[in-house]
């Protein structure tokens, strides 16, 4: 007999994961490598130890353990703000007149606002037992440069953040408290380094983007000793750190005897995807349930659903290593919409890899009307103002239980909500005031993007 299910499941303090769970150990069909862009050949511990921490090397390239130690240090930590909580939205249901049961996996209710601090702290943790002077990194709407210096605060390691001007222009309050935890904000593209200086030249004005801003964080990571950069999605260690959000999604909703039969999470660069959907997609690959997963991206930055499948770079100023992946081109500029965090050129290689498996089942790409449509609409239902990133789940999680209320099916759906909007009044108040518009990039656009994809 099944218990009744509170509104928020707060699961205690020893449901914190002891480890991290590495989905790609478990695959079938491995992740291509990543290449290095000169040799063309997999990268070596050696070659990325020059660029990311020894340590965070050494999880990017594990495709052999299931099942990786979080230090104790790194679980102390996460003790601030986890467990984090797992709520019924019995208000959002009871609106959409749905028997669908509908979860959602709440990251926002710590101090950065959302999931990025899961990995913020053990990319600070590993910087700080190796010894470092300093990172760099980039950040879009603000979420991961948020998470990072507050992380970096806590370990009294020097930050600077390149934020992609489009979002620095209209997120002042994201710099400001960054620039509270001690980080320096560098609007991107700048002309602090060769990179930004080069994208100047060739674009003139632009509201810059994520391969951008990675651009001049690697290039200043890598010409300063004791210097290392760190990035907040995308990679398979950034993937693995996620994989805490799946993991006590899935415990909470044991102990209730429940399992999801859809799983929805927004995508981006994918990390936080892949964290929600790894002990599902694990169960998947091994027989035991059949969910269905289904990624949502915005139709201004369609990699997934308008994208191509192959090797590209990982910036647009081309140092960084090849990531095969589902891409626009690394040197598309996406326009400048509010759901920042979302305006990446390419998806994790991990969600990618799955997607053309067809293990991830569907991916759909929103309009931004349409996302803060439901997002206005999910808080008043539920009390939370969203992050705009976390609308496209919300979006496809409310079509999906009005399709159960058409069908009178009785499905359970999963989904993230994975920050909260309080950051993004602008652009809640451009959707109030109807000032808000819908941006969908052309075909030449796009092929434009594809053109300098490198030849294989």
């Amino acid at each position: 007999m099944k218990k009744n299910i509170p509104y928020r499941i707060n699961l205690p303090e020893e449901y914190i994961p002891k480890k991290w769970y590495n989905l790609r150990a478990e695959m079938k069909s491995p992740v291509p490598p990543l290449l290095n862009p000169a040799t063309r050949e997999p990268v070596t511990l050696d070659e990325l130890s020059k660029i990311f921490c020894t340590e965070l090397a050494k999880q990017e390239l594990n495709t052999t353990d299931a099942y990786i130690d979080i230090p104790q240090g790194i679980i102390d930590f996460y003790k601030m703000c986890r467990p984090s909580p797992l709520i019924r939205a019995y208000c959002l249901e009871k609106e959409l007149g749905t028997p669908a049961k509908i979860y959602y996996k709440f990251e926002g209710n710590n101090t950065s606002g959302s999931h990025k601090l899961n990995s913020a702290i053990p990319q600070a943790y590993y910087a700080k037992q190796q010894g470092l002077k300093g990172l760099t990194t980039e950040t879009g709407a603000g979420q991961w440069g948020t998470a990072l210096s507050m992380a970096c605060a806590y370990y009294h390691i020097p930050l600077t953040v390149f934020m992609v001007k489009g979002s620095f222009m209209q997120k002042p309050h994201r710099k400001a408290i960054m620039q509270t935890f001690g980080a320096s904000v560098i609007p991107s593209p700048s002309d602090t380094t060769n990179a930004g200086r080069a994208i100047i030249a060739k674009l003139g004005e632009t509201s810059g983007s994520l391969g951008c801003a990675i651009s001049e964080a690697v290039e200043v990571a890598v010409s300063n000793d004791g210097f290392r950069y760190v990035l907040g999605s995308v990679l398979n260690q950034v993937a693995l750190h996620q994989s805490i959000i799946g993991l006590e999604a899935k415990a909470a909703m044991e102990l209730y005897d429940e399992y999801p039969d859809v799983v929805i999470g927004c995508a981006g660069g994918g990390s936080n995807l892949a964290g929600l959907i790894a002990p599902f997609m694990g169960d998947k690959i091994k027989g035991t349930h059949n969910p269905y997963f289904i990624a949502v991206e915005p139709a201004s930055c369609p990699s997934l659903t308008r994208g191509k499948y192959g090797y590209d770079f990982c910036d647009t100023g081309k140092v960084t290593p090849l990531a095969k992946m589902y891409s626009l081109g690394c040197e598309f500029i996406p326009s400048s919409n509010h759901a920042g965090g979302l305006r990446y050129h390419g998806m994790s290689p991990l969600i990618s890899k799955l997607y053309d498996d067809g293990l991830l089942d569907e991916a759909r790409s929103i309009e931004q009307t349409a996302v803060f449509d439901a997002a206005v609409r999910f808080a008043r239902c539920e009390g939370i103002l969203p992050a705009p990133e976390s609308s496209h789940a919300i979006k496809i999680a409310m079509d999906e239980a009005v399709k159960c209320r058409e069908t009178g099916e009785e499905k359970t759906i999963l989904f993230g909500l994975t920050g909260t909007g309080y950051f993004d009044m602008s652009a809640y108040s451009s959707f109030i005031e109807k000032s808000m518009g819908d941006y969908i990039p052309t075909e030449a656009e796009l092929q434009h993007g594809f053109e300098g994809m490198p030849e294989m």
